[in-house]
């Protein structure tokens, strides 16, 4: 007879999410996995078959919740275009409590996209409704005379997340505030 679960999985994926976060793929052992999440090694493997398969869990959820976070606050009509990509890089200098510093995903890329192309895919599908988005709330802001029309709404789009990874690197090599701050005024002026 199989013994019933006495786990939450969601809440060992959240944990797990953020030792990879944390510390990358590789650098994460199983053992960081037991101790962050609570589980054995045996629950573990018994659960999500792999490491592998924890992680790709793990990226899910991210895209889940921190991707999720960030096309809404894209789509938010209510603000101005330039407040809007302003929260979306400030978010690199003050990552909601308890996120380590980055970016998952930008810290996937970076470690797996060479050896991985089905990781760099699934990224690159996590982004792309992010940045459409984008560039159409800038098209709309344009034609509300918040922009300059002349500017390129999709290459404003692309520009915003590109500063927006590298404050996020900068932010895992412990890049200081005040100069995170003066990439984004410098940013900003885009719009």
């Amino acid at each position: 007879m199989v013994r019933p679960r006495m786990f939450d999985e969601e809440q060992a994926v959240d944990a797990a999410m953020r030792v990879f976060w944390a510390s990358g793929y590789e650098a994460t052992s199983t053992q960081a996995l037991c101790t962050a999440t609570g589980l054995g090694r045996s629950s573990i493997y018994n659960t999500f078959t792999s490491k592998r398969t924890l992680f790709d869990r793990a990226l899910h959820r991210y895209f889940e919740t921190t991707g999720a976070t960030q096309l809404a606050l894209i789509q938010r009509e209510d603000l101005p275009i330039r407040e809007r990509v302003r929260r979306i890089l400030w978010n690199a200098v003050e990552p909601a409590p308890g996120d380590p510093p980055g970016c998952l995903a930008i810290n996937t890329a970076v470690e797996l996209g060479p050896t991985h192309p089905e990781l760099v895919e699934l990224l690159n599908t996590d982004h792309a409704p992010k940045l459409a988005a984008l560039a159409e709330a800038i098209r709309t802001a344009q034609a509300a005379g918040e922009v300059d029309a002349a500017r390129d709404p999709a290459a404003l789009a692309d520009y915003t997340f590109v500063v927006l990874g590298g404050l996020r690197v900068a932010a895992r090599r412990g890049a200081t505030s005040a100069s995170q701050i003066s990439v984004i005024e410098a940013a900003l002026q885009a719009f």
